[in-house]
């Protein structure tokens, strides 16, 4: 084919699949142009994940009425006028391809006035152009209007997720914006309901009540620089501020780390691994701090044109960056850090059940086992009580002890086996309440006293999506208003467990969110995997011979027992040929 200029509407809609990839990339275009106006009351609608509708209405500055149909212009911009102002990007805008980019993927409405103007100005725009333009009444400010994302490329169409899960990209991105800035107002709407809101108080912490609930804000550390002088991170000119969360409030997913940059929600390897040190030694393994932190630094020591989605920047200095946050975490943690608490569970708890919760190390877990000897074990593919007695899937093992409270030692005849005590017991109870639930034989116990979750928009999403499942499963879960849920009943093999519930919910609706269970056909295998992870047995429990050998009989009944319901491995298998070789006698 011959080399010719792409037409102006292909190259727009090339170039627009850099900017906006999905209904959160307008969201954050948007939202960026409204405080680099300089509102302080934001207010979202969206319909329909916003591939239907998505409103953001400011209070700003407002767009002159001579300029309104510039703006959407390609490289059209108020925040830069040369290069030189690229080495110091103050505004959270600069690349002027936001709005041209909006308007050639979706049909888009604009209503904006200055303050210095009597009448507002009204366009509608398709495909990139004016299709209508009259004066109306507005008050000071812009609203934008996009409907029907991508409607005339269906080829970008059909790539977008459902409107659950696009609904939680934009939750996820308003509630960053609303910590970045807790001096605006944001309110957010999903198909006309409000599902989030901000006072623009200007103090964090009550964003982060808003964000994450009252309960996990109360364990969050204020973090700042000293003054200047005091601290070598304030010496190279870094001030690190926010909230990182106590060495007892972690998360299984990484992405509850979030990072500011002068105000700029970014993505940072960086600042991710320098937290990360700071917590060096005060996490469990596999888990993940929560920390809302924004880095402030000379514009001109950062690099924010690396991308045109703006996600990702780039340091004059990175090891003086990380340095900084690395340094200031650390001393926070051990200055403030208090001492763990452990609280008490009065809700839900009967006599019975207290006397279990009384007990330490075997004692507790030996009933937690016992209790369900007599539950039938089988794959999910099975019914109820059909399989009386399983063919075998593993050789007869001999438990002989147990190393580092974590793993069973146990002899076969081909060897020596090791089993993870953790993953077996997930795997166990996998498939005894995968069996259950298909004979409707899930028994929940009531509690005494209902427990308050008090969850972030992105799970309150998972909440509504799954509650009917939930509920199969044996938790009583219902609306409280707004973000708040009451916990009303849970399973009883939970009830067994010396277990936190509210946390185990918590941990339960992340790993639906996150879906790190790759091997899981549904969703619905997902949460009830994410449910045995809370309820199984925790490496570092002591158990006794009667436990571990109950164990390993309930495992070697299951259908699929050489692996977690996540995939790890239950077991490892060194074989007499391996032990002989390594003692020299082959």
């Amino acid at each position: 084919m011959p080399i010719r200029v792409l037409p102006a509407e292909v190259a727009a809609k090339i170039a627009a699949g850099e900017v906006v990839e999905r209904p959160a990339s307008v969201v954050k275009e948007l939202i960026e142009n409204s405080i680099d106006a300089g509102a302080t009351e934001i207010k979202l609608e969206v319909q329909g994940g916003g591939k239907r509708l998505i409103r953001v209405a400011d209070n700003g500055c407002g767009i002159p009425a001579e300029e309104v149909e510039l703006a959407f212009a390609r490289h059209a911009t108020s925040k830069i006028s040369g290069v030189d102002d690229l080495g110091r990007i103050r505004t959270l805008g600069f690349r002027g391809e936001a709005l041209a980019s909006i308007a050639a993927v979706a049909q888009v409405t604009v209503l904006t006035r200055s303050p210095q103007e009597t009448m507002g100005t009204f366009i509608r725009l398709a495909d990139s152009r004016i299709t209508h333009r009259e004066g109306r009444g507005a008050p000071a400010g812009t609203i934008v209007t996009v409907e029907n994302l991508f409607a005339t490329i269906p080829a970008r169409l059909k790539f977008l997720r459902t409107d659950t899960t696009e609904r939680q990209h934009i939750d996820a991105l308003v509630t960053r914006y609303a910590l970045a800035y807790p001096d605006r107002r944001f309110a957010l709407t999903h198909n006309k309901r409000l599902t989030f809101q901000t006072t623009g108080s200007g103090i964090l912490h009550d964003v982060l009540i808003k964000v994450y609930g009252l309960d996990v804000a109360r364990q969050m550390i204020e973090i700042s620089s000293l003054p200047a002088g005091q601290d070598e991170s304030e010496t190279e000119g870094i001030v690190v501020q926010g909230y990182i969360g106590t060495p007892s409030l972690h998360r299984s997913r990484a992405d509850q780390i979030t990072f500011f940059v002068n105000g700029r929600w970014v993505q940072s390897r960086i600042l991710t691994h320098a937290l990360r040190q700071a917590y060096h030694t005060l996490l469990p393994v596999g888990r993940s701090p929560l920390a809302v932190l924004n880095v402030k630094l000379d514009p001109a020591s950062v690099d924010v044109n690396v991308h045109p989605a703006k996600s990702e920047v780039k340091f004059h200095q990175p090891n003086v960056v990380f340095r900084a946050v690395q340094k200031v975490a650390r001393r926070t943690l051990i200055d403030q850090s208090p001492i763990p608490r452990i609280e008490g569970q009065a809700a839900g708890q009967d006599e019975a059940w207290q006397r279990r919760q009384a007990l330490r190390g075997a004692g507790a877990t030996q009933l937690a086992i016992e209790a369900q000897r007599t539950a039938p074990v089988e794959g999910i593919e099975g019914q109820a009580g059909l399989l009386s007695t399983p063919p075998r899937r593993l050789p007869p093992l001999r438990v002989l002890g147990q190393v580092a409270q974590t793993y069973i030692i146990a002899e076969g005849p081909e060897g020596l086996y090791l089993l993870d005590q953790h993953a077996a017991h997930e795997r166990v109870l996998y498939e005894q309440i995968s069996a259950q639930r298909v004979a409707a034989q899930v028994h929940s116990q009531t509690l005494l006293e209902p427990l308050t979750l008090e969850l972030p928009p992105e799970l309150v999403t998972v909440m509504e999506t799954h509650q009917g499942l939930l509920a199969e499963l044996g938790f009583q879960v219902e609306p409280f208003g707004g973000q708040t849920f009451l916990l009303r009943a849970v399973p009883v093999f939970l009830t067994r467990s010396q277990i936190d519930l509210r946390q185990a919910m918590l941990n339960v609706l992340e790993e639906a969110l996150s879906g790190q269970q790759p091997l899981a056909r549904a969703k619905e295998e997902q949460i009830i995997a994410g449910v045995c992870k809370q309820a199984a047995i925790k490496a570092g429990q002591t158990l006794s011979g009667t436990e571990m050998r109950e164990l390993v009989r309930q495992l070697e009944a299951t259908t699929m027992p050489r692996t977690c319901p996540h995939g790890r491995p239950t077991m490892i298998h060194l074989s007499r040929m391996q032990l002989e070789r390594e003692f020299g006698r082959r």
